[in-house]
């Protein structure tokens, strides 16, 4: 479903607010990484009373967001030459750019090299560095998922039906209503404690679709350390 934009005034800032409606009896709000505040509604919640609901949390809302904007602005859009850095599992690593007959990448004593048919070409550097960062993110996700199912005291309960790797722009992950774990692809630049959090806080959606008490008290259980990784997780990838 689309989503609608409301705002609400709270002292002297505007609190600008997305809003998604599905079938569901309770209201959930977020505040995302990138700043934007997501609301999520019942299809017949009237924008008046999903308003009212905002403005009663906008002390916490604008106390996230004030949170969120020491991050920003965000790290600069990679351009794919050589000597510019990029982060894998959360460290940083130089990328080198050689002149070779066959396209090839590869990780080598703190370098990301790229061997390349094109070396002058940009955007073949991209796409054989994004090629190979979504290739271990597959791999590096799937291996995660299967340590992080082990947190919780029956593993086979939180198997997803599959695991999709895409471009999201405002979160890491998500659960969809078929059970399919939703994963960022950016995430891959995250260490494996952070990667973590993310899986395991989707997989506690598997019981709890909404952010409500009974869903931090089993993300508390299975991972108490969770707001720890969550603070790493969005200082890494700011």
């Amino acid at each position: 479903m689309s989503a609608e934009v409301l705002e609400t005034i709270f002292g002297s800032e505007t609190i600008r607010f997305s809003v998604v409606r599905r079938v569901r009896k309770t209201l959930s709000i977020s505040v995302l990484p990138d700043q934007q505040v997501e609301v999520v509604a019942p299809e017949d919640a009237s924008s008046e009373r999903i308003i009212e609901k905002v403005r009663n949390r906008a002390p916490w809302i604008c106390k996230q967001l004030r949170y969120y904007d020491q991050f920003q602005p965000k790290t600069p859009e990679r351009r794919y030459v050589g000597g510019e850095t990029h982060l894998y599992l959360g460290r940083q690593y130089k990328l080198k750019v050689i002149p070779s007959i066959k396209n090839s990448v590869k990780m080598q004593r703190g370098q990301l090299i790229v061997l390349s048919t094109r070396p002058g070409q940009i955007s073949q550097t991209r796409e054989m560095v994004r090629g190979w960062m979504l290739q271990r993110a597959q791999i590096k996700f799937a291996e995660r998922l299967d340590i992080c199912r082990e947190r919780f005291p029956d593993p086979e309960s939180v198997i997803p039906n599959g695991v999709i790797i895409r471009e999201l722009s405002s979160r890491w992950g998500s659960m969809t209503g078929r059970r399919n774990l939703v994963l960022n692809r950016s995430l891959i630049g995250a260490s494996t404690e952070a990667i973590d959090y993310v899986i395991t806080h989707e997989l506690c959606h598997i019981d709890h679709p909404h952010h409500g008490s009974a869903f931090f008290d089993q993300l508390r259980r299975v991972m108490p350390d969770w707001e720890k990784r969550k603070s790493k997780l969005e200082r890494q990838l700011a």
